[in-house]
């Protein structure tokens, strides 16, 4: 379906080709009638100045080729003659008709006849024909005729003289089509930016913002923007209800568990099975927070404070096994992530890496493009390629010897995945264990924000 702007655009195009083309046939038609009314007066004015000259010249018709003083007259096929008849059938003709005649009309009245016939040598004419009776009692019949070649020229002149009045017409047309389209789209086009923005402010709409006709919507978006933030609150709301309703019975159960461990049963399987259990959970309540916050807001967070905030936590803890963590990243990172959910992704990644380093840790945050990259590195033995796809699914685990679900990383992947980023393992080259490489997009009110 064509975009309004097109559509605004494609209309006023439409309306300007119409209008310049009717106006071209409307003004044509009535240059053409104008031109053919001043050549028939110019025909009317000659006839006139025949008919007198004959007036005086009736018993001697052969001197009026003397007293019509006109140089076309006498020029052999010249596009303008003169013909008189009397009623004894003699003809007397001007110089440029040079022996040939002007045919008469069949039925004549008392009034003048104008009408298109041939000339000499088969010209096409526009002749007069009138008969007149003088005082004399003598009838006459007096043609005036001229080549349709001049009313043909006069009228090409003219509209040849229009056409580039109707050419800036034309882009005057496509130019109002334009600032009309830039008219109707602006008011749309401030909506769709001011809903990024007030939507990640909190704030609603003016509806005194925008013209009449887009008040309505305006309303309405403010109606769904609070029923959009009370929908993702309350999901938010209701899985930590539910973790916090799920995390004291786990809690009996594993006290229950290292109870009978300490009296001599074999609890292992059944603490690995809690612990399974504690992590489909916290996946599954990962994925509910990420897919409502991802969707249905546009949360903001600073990709440097929380790289650094971490870095301080994971620190203490590398400290007290002997090992070292180090960072490096750049002020004003923003990205669209809830804070909650990028921290969740980055500490199971920091906790993975405490666990399997020797002594080094590294993590940094950059900007890569139009992507916020974040790199944490360890110096342990890392993953093999062929098992690095085979991690990143749920459950999977290649060292059982060190406790865990194994499903951190497929929980990291899936926190990534709801806001548009990725997660890739590799082989570090700064430490040479292994290398994560998270890329999440920065968007360009993000980039604004970061210069603020």
């Amino acid at each position: 379906m064509l975009s309004l702007r097109h559509r605004a655009l494609l209309s006023g195009l439409a309306t300007a080709t119409v209008s310049v083309g009717v106006g071209t046939l409307v003004v044509f038609s009535y240059i053409n009638t104008r031109v053919l009314q001043q050549f028939d007066e110019t025909l009317r004015d000659r006839h006139t100045q025949l008919v007198v000259g004959l007036s005086v010249t009736t018993d001697t018709p052969d001197v009026l080729r003397e007293l019509i003083f006109d140089p076309a007259y006498g020029t052999p096929y010249s596009g303008r003659y003169w013909q008189v008849t009397n009623n004894k059938g003699d003809i007397y003709t001007s110089a440029s008709l040079f022996d040939e005649t002007i045919a008469e009309p069949t039925r004549t009245g008392n009034e003048a006849t104008i009408w298109n016939t041939l000339g000499p040598d088969n010209e096409a004419v526009r002749s007069i024909y009138q008969k007149i009776t003088f005082e004399d009692g003598t009838e006459w019949g007096v043609s005036v005729a001229e080549s349709r070649l001049e009313l043909l020229s006069e009228r090409r002149a003219a509209q040849s003289n229009l056409l580039p009045v109707f050419g800036l017409v034309g882009l005057i047309g496509v130019a109002g089509s334009l600032l009309l389209m830039s008219a109707v789209i602006g008011p749309l086009r401030k909506l769709r930016a001011d809903v990024a923005h007030r939507w990640d402010n909190g704030d609603d709409l003016k509806p005194d913002d925008y013209p009449e006709e887009v008040s309505p919507l305006v309303e309405d978006l403010n109606q769904l923007l609070h029923r959009n933030r009370e929908i993702v609150s309350s999901s938010r709301r209701q899985a930590a209800d539910l973790a916090h309703a799920l995390k004291t019975p786990t809690s009996i159960l594993r006290n229950e568990l290292l109870n009978l461990s300490e009296s001599g049963s074999d609890t292992g399987p059944a603490e690995e099975a809690l612990a399974r259990i504690d992590s489909q959970l916290g996946r599954a309540l990962a994925r509910m927070r990420a897919s409502n916050t991802a969707e249905l807001t546009h949360s903001r967070t600073d990709i440097s404070n929380s790289v650094e905030r971490l870095s301080k936590f994971f620190s203490i803890m590398a400290e007290r096994e002997g090992k070292s963590l180090t960072s490096d990243h750049q002020a004003g990172l923003w990205v669209s992530v809830d804070t909650q959910d990028i921290e969740e992704v980055l500490g199971n990644l920091l906790d993975n890496a405490l666990k399997w380093c020797r002594t080094t840790i590294h993590i940094s945050a950059h900007r890569d493009g139009r992507n916020i990259k974040i790199c944490i590195e360890d110096d342990g033995p890392g993953i093999p390629e062929e098992a690095q796809s085979a991690v990143l699914r749920s459950g999977e685990r290649l060292d059982t010897s060190v406790s865990g679900t194994g499903l951190g990383l497929a929980i990291t992947v899936d926190l990534l995945k709801a806001y548009g980023g990725t997660l890739k393992l590799g082989v570090s080259e700064r430490l040479g264990g292994l290398g994560c490489e998270i890329l999440i997009p920065e968007r360009k009110d993000d980039r604004h924000l970061s210069r603020i």
